[in-house]
């Protein structure tokens, strides 16, 4: 039964990427045909198509490697100057020889389908605002996505929230601290919270006379934590009965938080340490439902953790290297492949421990992380990315602004192709990380359970 659950999940992630992939593409296509730019190709993945049918200008298909898809645009790039508009010829390097002829290979095969019919709707003829909004669709779409399946989580199955029920209570500060400690001696610092009578089942309902809701513990422990050697009060509920205590929290080091009790890490994976109050409990976790204003502030907690793994790449995979290859575990807030996003849901989907519902909210989710994180990549400026071309409308737009203050009649549009060895260099770099990322999901996973 594990085994058929296990595939059951790895397929739900495989429908779910190809509908992700798909909808990306859409959200090129959609613009594109509504500023008449003429679109012959809508693919879902690469190589050998498997099928495919035409309807209008457009041929819709699906391809052997399901590892993305594209749409194929007329114009994308501008003719080759004439020869009379060029430098003065110079004797070209083996540079020039090498990627110069793959720029006019390119060239030639990006403007092989132009018809005469085309002129003045090709892709760099648009207005730079067009182009924006055309190769800004694909991303904002997976954040369109993103934002409706996390909403769905957050409203309906809820959030795995800290609460103010009391899960363990610590006798000493050192057992708190160390969990191969089992027991405390005398020499031990005993815990302020078990000191002050608390004990497992207890729920908070007041500190310093303010009231705290289920889902607030954090407001409970913020408290705590700024208030140091300082004698506090809490009110809580045992049995049904209301008590009330008084606890002085100890000064100790802890990992560092941020706003929703997330621990903080460095560059690389470390708890950043802070000294703060401590009392040496623990809280329950329950899935709480969230209301719609939630939803906001989760996305972009998770787009600024998405953001932070961008901005260190290379070190998270040499991180990844280094777990594959040698000893170490793998960080589980790193990168993965669309190998591991499909082992990770095969996982939840076969663990008995989970129940129903809470296995299809975090395979809902894990879409939606997966769709932030497609968003997000895919707004890195380079080449063959969308943001990549975003940046080249943007550029032209700046020069044209240029010419016309300093009413300059002949202004060459942007000729992206020239950066093509750029493109295959970030072409060659993907292709290594995608590699490195399935081996180590296949040999060295990260592990969840």
């Amino acid at each position: 039964m594990s085994v058929i659950l296990f595939i059951a999940g790895v397929l739900f992630m495989v429908v779910a990427v190809g509908l992700s992939i798909a909808l990306h593409e859409i959200g090129h296509l959609v613009p594109a045909k509504l500023f008449k730019l003429r679109v012959p190709q809508y693919m879902i993945g690469f190589g050998k198509t498997l099928v495919s049918f035409k309807r209008g200008e457009t041929q819709y298909g699906i391809k052997a490697l399901p590892l993305g898809g594209y749409i194929s645009m007329v114009g994308m790039y501008p003719p080759r100057p004439e020869a009379a508009d060029e430098q003065p010829a110079k004797k070209p390097g083996l540079f020039q020889k090498v990627f110069g002829q793959m720029v006019d290979d390119a060239r030639s095969q990006a403007n092989e389908n132009v018809r005469p019919s085309d002129e003045g709707r090709l892709f760099y003829q648009l207005p730079v605002y067009k182009r924006v909004i055309i190769m800004l669709g694909g991303p904002l779409m997976n954040l369109v996505i993103g934002f409706v399946v996390i909403a769905i989580v957050l409203t309906s199955f809820g959030q795995a929230t800290p609460t103010t029920t009391v899960s363990e209570v610590y006798q000493c500060i050192a057992s708190a601290q160390n969990a191969e400690q089992t027991e405390c001696t005398e020499k031990d610092v005993p815990a302020p919270a078990y000191e002050a009578g608390l004990r497992p089942g207890d729920t908070i309902t007041a500190i310093n006379g303010n009231a705290v809701e289920q889902g607030e513990w954090n407001k409970l422990t913020d408290v705590i934590r700024v208030n140091p050697g300082q004698s506090i009060t809490l009110d809580y509920q045992r049995d049904g009965r209301k008590r009330t205590t008084t606890l002085t929290p100890y000064l100790t080091d802890r990992p560092a938080t941020d706003e929703n009790g997330f621990v903080l890490t460095d560059d690389q994976g470390n708890y950043i340490m802070t000294k703060v109050g401590f009392v040496g409990m623990s809280s329950l976790q329950q899935d709480l439902t969230q209301p719609l204003s939630a939803v906001p502030g989760v996305i972009g907690n998770q787009l600024l953790t998405i953001g932070n793994v961008i901005l260190h790449l290379p070190q998270r995979m040499v991180d990844v290297a280094q777990a594959a290859f040698g000893d170490g575990q793998r960080d589980p807030n790193g990168p993965v492949s669309i190998v591991g996003v499909g082992r990770i849901a095969g996982e939840i989907s076969a663990e008995d421990s989970i129940s129903v519902g809470d296995k299809f909210a975090t395979l809902l989710s894990l879409v939606g992380g997966l769709n932030l994180a497609l968003f997000a990549f895919n707004l890195i400026p380079l080449l063959p990315l969308d943001g990549g071309h975003v940046i080249g409308a943007l550029y032209d737009g700046i020069k044209r602004m240029f010419a016309r203050i300093f009413k300059l009649k002949k202004v060459k549009p942007v000729d992206t192709v020239k950066l093509l060895p750029l493109t295959y260099v970030v072409v060659v770099a993907m292709l290594v990380m995608g590699g490195l990322l399935i081996y180590a999901d296949i040999f060295k996973p990260i592990q969840l359970f």
